[in-house]
């Protein structure tokens, strides 16, 4: 079975192409469960995401493409929200939402995988971002409002890594997502960005199979051409790890199907 459960909408105002053409892409790359989980809509970085009042279109719209594509396609619905506690509204979690994955974005207000901000590398210590990384990571599993991690090592977007082992701050965050019940998942977006690799590591991944924490499958589509991206590779690469798995939603209930 073929299941992409983190992809994007124009209502990101970073993205392109509508729900349906998505859907229509999806059918074309034999995906059996497709996910559309835009980015929450809060009171803050609000010109990469959707509006409060975009929320009603946006569950209308999936709930229509269901019932019209229901013979061909499994669609499910969810967001990725940011962690950032301060910002979150209750009303995002009150929604009928098959899974809800988590993100760290922000390393306090600074957006790190964001070209804009990329200066600011050079003013930190990067072994200390990766520790801030990690325990913000630690902290959104052990919230336990969220089913999936998304991109677990986002940090390395532009190219740059630890000088240090972080192993230890790494299981730590591993344990807490486990603990949790959380899936991580393989996002095919690093393979697109200057990092030119999956998110997370092939490292982090053999982690997360020494753990037993379940997988998702991810293109963390923006446009309609990235739908199915690097499919291939990224279940070479979780079968090289060990996985034969992964995960799907509905309602929040997970079973883990074969890839």
């Amino acid at each position: 079975m073929r299941v992409d459960l983190h992809n994007h909408t124009s209502l990101c105002k970073h993205a392109n192409g509508t729900m349906e053409e998505y859907i229509q892409k999806a059918i074309e790359q034999k995906i059996d469960v497709f996910g559309f989980s835009c980015h929450n809509p809060m009171e803050f970085d609000r010109q990469f995401r959707m509006e409060f009042e975009e929320l009603s279109f946006y569950v209308e719209e999936i709930q229509r493409l269901k019932a019209k594509y229901a013979s061909q396609i499994e669609i499910k619905m969810a967001l990725e929200i940011d962690f950032l506690p301060r910002f979150l509204e209750e009303r995002v979690f009150d929604l009928p939402l098959d899974y809800r994955i988590g993100a760290v974005h922000f390393l306090g207000d600074w957006g790190f995988d964001n070209p804009e901000f990329i200066r600011e590398y050079a003013r930190r210590d990067i072994n200390v971002c990766w520790e801030q990384y990690f325990e913000a990571t630690k902290q959104m599993a052990e919230s336990g409002k969220f089913d999936i991690v998304a991109h677990m090592d986002l940090l390395k977007v532009f190219n740059y890594r630890p000088t240090k082992d972080l192993r230890k701050n790494i299981e730590s965050a591993l344990k807490a997502v486990k603990k949790a019940n959380m899936a991580v998942e393989i996002n095919a977006a690093g393979l697109r960005k200057e990092v030119k690799e999956q998110y997370p590591s092939k490292e982090i991944l053999e982690m997360c199979y020494g753990l037993e924490i379940p997988i998702v499958f991810s293109s963390d589509a923006h446009s309609i051409e990235q739908i199915g991206f690097a499919r291939e590779a990224l279940e070479g690469l979780a079968k090289e790890v060990g996985y034969t798995k992964c995960a799907a939603y509905t309602a929040r209930d997970r079973e883990l199907v074969e890839f």
